[in-house]
């Protein structure tokens, strides 16, 4: 059972960083479902469609239109799955690779200008030091499975 402070800070996080990421997020030109597609294409390689929805947690209805829309645009394409005929796979293309880095790097830059207009330098170092022990909260070594 986590202590009344770990509680109180761990909520104050959670909804801190939910605002940021929303925040961040409106930046992004393309949708951010299909962000979400490409960026799990790029992580993870081709996948089916079903395995998209499946790490999406959408149905497959809903992510063959996300896919349909992506293969329009050019972002991914599709080949034949290798040892299922009744299958095929979605891969990320050159211009979805492309489209992916570009909104990276507009949520990256937006974050990065709101860094330098928002903080001063010691909540710079603070912000440093605790993106850090953000990653090592996120890695949650030996926590998995508890409540």
């Amino acid at each position: 059972m986590p202590t009344p402070e770990a509680a109180t800070v761990a909520a104050e996080l959670r909804i801190a960083m939910g605002k940021l990421t929303r925040r961040v997020k409106q930046e992004d030109r393309i949708p951010h479902g299909q962000v979400a597609v490409l960026g799990v294409l790029d992580r993870d390689g081709a996948m089916t469609t079903s395995d998209l929805a499946a790490d999406q947690r959408v149905r497959p209805q809903s992510m063959a239109r996300a896919v349909g829309l992506l293969l329009e645009q050019g972002l991914v394409t599709r080949r034949a799955h290798p040892t299922d005929g009744r299958k095929s796979l979605v891969e990320l293309s050159d211009a979805g690779r492309v489209a992916l880095e570009a909104e990276r790097g507009r949520r990256a830059g937006w974050l990065a200008l709101a860094i330098e207009a928002e903080l001063t330098e010691s909540e710079r170092e603070v912000l440093a030091r605790s993106a850090a022990l953000m990653e090592r909260l996120a890695a949650g070594q030996g926590l998995s499975g508890q409540s």
